[in-house]
């Protein structure tokens, strides 16, 4: 066994070592420590953990093999991402820390926008429920997917389904043992794996190469499906066309309604540690975008004919990791790949697990559930989340492929749906629980329609989507009564300081 694999699998068991430390001290006693931490998680762990969650495998291999491939144009998917970054920790993570915990002490998404609004009807946080554990369970596949990419490439004879099956048992039985406490703070050290990982292939390069940027103007291509991409990397990134930048900033709508990020502003100790969170937040995310985008740049000009003419941008991390590091330091920043797939995905299943135990498992089978039994019910909603995500993931054919298609537009799904009510729930007293539901579904179908019917305009669908479930909210929050004495006293419990 050679050292770039020995040192990637230290990483595998440091990480289980953490979910056992969480199973047996006893730290999860309820369905509040096991989903939320118990408020009580640090500034420091909040931040890291909500950008490791963030930041998918799509960090270290989509974003830099886009940019390889496309150019300048795609690096605004990364300054809207960074901009919503920062927007989202400066203007809500504070509000919403306060405000669940105003609205009845919410630990779920789908029970704030409720509680909020002290509605007797679950009839919204139900069906947001449903739609978390749906798309969070095809997110879930498709980091399953990302990390058997990274196994298979290390392990040349296993198969990708023995590959996925390794990695779906490693990431649900830490989930599974360690709930909130372990996944934050194996992702805070995951965030900074990540952020090293990033950093170091460009300052590397930089330090040692001499690079011709004649090279960017080349034009390769490569055949998908019978088709002729062309891979051109543009002349700057204000030529870009407008539906790019619209495109890319549009991607930072998306963070204001993300249930596996915002959770993590729910957790923090106190509403006061939240400005350090939000500095050590943005300043992660601009340099790991940054360092990501660098990244694509100089494989432009030493990898691009390697990589473009097979189509296979997305392993230009892996490729420069090995090129320009030995084999112990390789195996390490491989790990950093595995370490954004699993930091999202076990995120993703403890939001698809709480949304399912708290919102559908209690109202509707189990009101008197205690503490322990709602504990062990979301357990086993990570355990069968996996087990489907997992066969999604390893089947074959047309239908698991269009499944699989789908994870590229949840994102744009939950901005648009979740992100405009949010927002207003923090900042608007007169908002009520019939605009709520209008602007989750409107945002909804909006999104829908826009994705089916005009993208080929190429303007993301978030866009459109985000501002008619905003438009819907305002609207119908107008035409219907004003809310309670109730509702607004929790509104002004909450901005009191």
């Amino acid at each position: 066994m050679n050292l770039e694999i020995v040192v990637f699998m230290a990483y595998f068991i440091i990480l289980f070592g953490v979910s056992l430390v969480f199973f047996f001290n006893g730290s999860n006693k309820g369905e509040k420590d096991y989903f939320l931490g118990g408020r009580k998680m640090g500034p420091w762990v909040t931040a890291m953990s909500a950008q490791a969650s963030d930041m998918s495998g799509w960090l270290l291999m989509g974003l830099p093999g886009s940019v390889l491939a496309f150019g300048f144009g795609q690096m605004w998917i990364g300054i809207g991402l960074a901009l919503g970054t920062a927007a989202n920790w400066i203007f809500c993570a504070k509000r919403l820390r306060k405000f669940s915990q105003a609205a009845n002490d919410s630990i779920t998404v789908p029970q704030y926008l409720t509680n909020r609004f002290a509605s007797r009807s679950k009839v919204l946080q139900i069906v947001c429920a449903v739609i978390f554990l749906i798309a969070f369970t095809v997110y879930v596949a498709s980091a399953f997917v990302s990390g058997a990419t990274v196994f298979t490439q290390l392990f040349q004879n296993m198969s990708e389904r023995t590959a996925m099956l390794i990695f779906a048992v490693i990431i649900v039985a830490y989930t599974f043992l360690g709930g909130f406490k372990a996944v934050c703070w194996t992702d805070f050290f995951q965030g900074i794996l990540m952020l090293v990982a990033l950093l170091a292939i460009p300052i590397v390069i930089l330090a040692t190469q001499r690079l011709d940027t004649a090279e960017l103007l080349k034009v390769y291509s490569y055949t998908d499906g019978g088709k002729e991409v062309i891979c051109s990397f543009g002349t700057g990134l204000f030529d870009s066309s407008w539906q790019e930048i619209v495109t890319g900033l549009g991607w930072g709508l998306g963070y204001f309604g993300m249930p596996h990020i915002i959770v993590r502003f729910m957790s923090i100790e106190k509403p006061s540690m939240v400005r350090k969170s939000a500095t050590v937040a943005i300043v992660w995310v601009i340099l790991s975008l940054g360092a990501a985008v660098l990244v694509a740049y100089l494989g432009r000009m030493i990898v691009a004919e390697e990589l473009l003419t097979k189509g296979a941008q997305k392993t230009v991390f892996i490729v420069l990791a090995r090129m320009f590091f030995p084999a112990g330091i390789s195996g390490f920043l491989l790990a950093a790949i595995i370490a954004a797939a699993v930091s999202t995905a076990d995120s993703q299943l403890l939001v698809a697990s709480s949304s399912f135990a708290s919102d559908i498992y209690k109202p509707l089978f189990r009101k008197n559930a205690s503490d322990r039994e709602m504990l062990w019910v979301g357990r086993l909603v990570v355990m069968l989340c996996a087990i489907v995500a997992f066969l999604i993931s390893s089947s074959k054919g047309s239908g698991a492929q269009a499944i699989m298609n789908l994870v590229e537009n949840a994102w744009g799904i939950f901005g648009a749906a979740f992100g405009p009510v949010m927002i207003l729930s923090y900042f608007w007293r007169r908002f009520n629980y019939a605009g709520a539901c209008a602007g989750v579904i409107a945002g909804a179908l909006a999104d829908i329609i826009w994705l089916y019917c005009f993208s080929s305009t190429g303007i993301y669908e978030i866009v459109p989507g985000f501002l008619c479930g905003l438009i819907a909210s305002v609207v119908v929050t107008l035409l219907t009564k004003a809310p309670s004495k109730e509702v607004t006293d929790i509104f002004d419990a909450a901005v009191a300081d």
